[in-house]
Order: structure tokens, then C-alpha cells, then sequence
């Protein structure tokens, strides 16, 4: 079976720091995989050489069996990929409508039709189909930069799906969300997992908003694999508990 996404003994280290430490595991097709870890465990550098932000020291990537290590951002992109940030990515000076319109035109079509076409790629309205399934409704006119933070993480969740993209990697979506609006997302992510089939690599350290949402759990320490498994497992296996709570 060809997996969405195939991890193998992936390495990144920065001199005599081992950031990443021989890491693998698979994504499958409509999975919610969950990566968690305590701070400075990996994660972050784990999603970055996916995503091609980072150059891994060992180790392959492979998307739906091709070998993708080493490309870059914008390629990954155009293979489907897509992501959101723990540092949000939003255009605080463009409208929800125009941040949504400029997430998906790296999709859309050639440099040619970009010069020559419509001047929003045809994407308004995909953009507005985005926008009333996020709720975005009556923010689709404002300035991203006056959106409280919880409702720029929307829009950043919404930028990433603009294209409908093969694999999602969602970096720390539920933080500094208040629990309505955190509510309000995983409602969103569940029915796109559920009717569109996505994908979805999740870093999360709200584990309430994990172990609710992902059916399958990674745990990093210390740049390797700790644990996998189901979130009931994984909620009371021992190695994970002493990792977080350093007992």
C-alpha cells in the first residue's frame, strides 16, 4: 500500500545537536495523525524538513510513494501539500477575500495565465465557498491585521485548503484560540477530513484538542520516537506521562 506520506529514519542535526534522531512513520490516506512532544523534542524541525524548509542531515520523504526530500516549499505546493504556521502567515494589509484569493493562486495554473488572466485567477469564488464554511462570513471584507488572533487562525486553517490539498501539516492550530472559536475549528476540520476525505499531520500541545481530534498519536523526545499509537494508549502509557511530566 502507498502511503500519503512515508517518514524514514529522518535526521537533522545541527552540529553536535541532534535535533532529529532517526525518525519514521507513515500518514494514510484520510488519517489525523497527531505529533506531540515536550518543547524542544524536535517537532517543529521534524515538520520542517517535510515541508522543505529545512534540508534533513539523513532520511527520505516520500509523498504518495515519490521521493519529495529536498524539495522546495513552493514545489511541495504544487504537489499538494500545504500547511499552516505556529507563527501566523497572514497578509495583515489584505481583506480575508484577498489573503484566501493569494493562498490559492500558487496553484493555479502557469506564470503565462497568471500575467494574462482574470485578476483574482478565478478563485473568488472558491475564496467565498472557504469563507462561509470557516464562518468567516462577516469578517470577509476586513483587513486581516484588525481579526483577532482566534479568527486569523481561522483564516490561516482556511488559506491552507484553498487548493484542496493532498496532505495538510497544521503547526499548534489550537494556540492562543479561546475554546469557542477552538470549538468552532475542529468542527471544521472533522467534517473536511470526513466529507472530503483530507489529510492531516497535526503538532498540537493542547492535548484535550489532540486526543479529541486525532485517531492515531506520534510522540517525540528528544529528536526520536517515544511512543504510537490510538489516544487512549497513548494517555496512559507511562514513557509518554514521564516525558511530560519529568517524573
Amino acid at each position: 500500500m502507498t502511503h500519503v506520506l512515508e517518514v524514514s529514519s529522518l535526521k537533522k542535526y545541527f552540529g553536535g545537536v541532534k535535533a532529529v534522531d532517526g525518525v519514521s512513520f507513515t500518514v494514510e490516506e484520510g488519517e489525523i495523525l497527531g505529533l506531540i512532544g515536550p518543547n524542544g523534542c524536535g517537532k517543529s524541525t521534524l515538520f520542517n524538513c517535510i515541508l522543505g524548509q529545512l534540508t534533513p542531515t539523513e532520511g527520505e520523504v516520500k509523498l504518495d510513494g515519490r521521493v519529495v526530500t529536498g524539495l522546495y516549499p513552493a514545489q511541495l505546493n504544487r504537489l499538494g501539500v500545504s500547511r499552516t504556521f505556529q507563527l501566523l502567515q497572514v497578509f495583515p494589509n489584505l481583506s480575508v477575500r484577498e489573503n484566501l484569493i493569494l493562498a490559492g493562486q500558487e496553484h493555479k495554473g502557469s506564470m503565462i495565465g497568471r500575467l494574462f488572466g482574470a485578476r483574482d485567477a478565478g478563485l473568488t469564488a472558491e475564496a467565498d465557498r472557504m469563507i462561509a464554511f470557516f464562518k468567516l462570513e462577516h469578517l470577509a471584507d476586513q483587513k486581516a491585521g484588525g481579526l483577532s488572533y482566534g479568527q486569523q487562525k481561522l483564516l490561516d486553517a482556511a488559506m491552507a485548503f484553498m487548493a484542496g490539498p493532498r496532505l495538510v501539516l497544521l503547526d499548534e492550530p489550537a494556540g492562543g484560540v479561546n475554546l469557542t472559536m477552538l470549538a468552532n475549528l475542529k468542527e471544521r476540520l472533522q467534517i473536511i477530513n470526513r466529507e472530503l476525505g483530507a489529510t492531516f499531520v497535526v503538532i498540537e500541545h493542547n492535548m484535550d484538542f489532540v486526543m479529541s481530534l486525532c485517531s492515531r498519536v506520534v510522540v517525540m523526545a528528544e529528536g526520536k520516537i517515544l511512543a504510537e499509537g490510538p489516544p487512549s494508549a497513548i494517555r496512559n502509557d507511562p514513557a509518554v506521562i514521564e516525558a511530560y511530566l519529568g517524573h
